[in-house]
């Protein structure tokens, strides 16, 4: 089966969504807690919130098909930790975001079977992501990488009381350069729906820390998101109230991108 999808642009932005698959294989799904089956620490429905706008602005368009409980794509593929000192789920999660196991008694992968989900799932999404940068970068001669994510407000594991909305991070300012994350931050403090913070608890992910070389023409954002202000936390049902207001925000940014 096909493991990501890749749908190409004619401008120098490519939007990643490395948490949006949902898939756990029969086999895998087996011997998971029943809880974990749903793979509730899914970014759910970023595709739904990006798609319309990667087609109006014209951008390429990265999404996997396997919920990172089978391979977090945004971790390195030997597995060293992003935060130090910080509790994280890591390259193949045996906990979830609030702590609980995730597999049943003595059914956690071993080594061999980490290293093969690597070559499954996590090798072919960084082939394609890393051949369409660089297609971009020729034709365009820049590009932009916005990583696209969400989680939910509250998840007491990985911060303290309630994210802000919008949470934009660059590494701070080494995955990107100081007019981009200027005029993102100009568009964010420009509007009073949302709240949002620069290089919070989520400074950029492997993905934003590995591409982002500005220097080299290749920008790269990781936007964070509070999932509720889009859909509802608890049944993961989409809001089709709030979301639209949110893409309008979040194509604000994108359009930054391509200034």
């Amino acid at each position: 089966m096909e493991t990501f999808t890749l749908t190409r642009g004619n401008v120098p932005l490519l939007i990643s969504l490395p948490h949006n698959g949902s898939y756990i294989p029969d086999v895998l799904a087996t011997r998971l807690h029943p809880g974990a089956r749903r793979s509730p620490d899914t970014d759910w429905h970023v595709a739904q919130l990006y798609e319309p706008l990667a087609q109006e602005l014209g951008a390429s368009l990265l999404k996997p098909v396997a919920s990172r409980y089978v391979i977090d794509l945004n971790r390195p593929a030997d597995g060293h930790a992003l935060y130090p000192g910080r509790r994280e789920t890591g390259l193949v999660p045996t906990i979830g975001f609030d702590g609980e196991p995730l597999y049943l008694d003595g059914s956690e992968p071993d080594a061999d079977e980490i290293l093969q989900r690597v070559d499954t799932w996590w090798r072919p999404y960084h082939l394609a992501l890393a051949q369409e940068i660089a297609r971009l970068k020729s034709e365009h001669g820049r590009v932009v990488l916005w990583e696209g994510h969400s989680i939910r407000s509250r998840v007491p594991m990985l911060f303290e009381g309630r994210l802000p909305d919008f949470n934009l991070g660059t590494v701070d300012g080494a995955s990107c350069g100081a007019d981009l994350q200027w005029s993102l931050t100009n568009v964010m403090e420009a509007q009073s729906r949302y709240d949002f913070v620069l290089n919070g608890r989520f400074k950029g992910g492997y993905i934003t820390r590995q591409y982002g070389q500005p220097g080299e023409g290749i920008q790269a954002v990781q936007l964070e998101l509070a999932q509720c202000q889009y859909m509802n936390e608890e049944n993961f049902v989409w809001d089709a109230t709030k979301a639209p207001m949110v893409q309008g925000t979040i194509r604000q940014l994108l359009q930054q991108c391509l200034v």
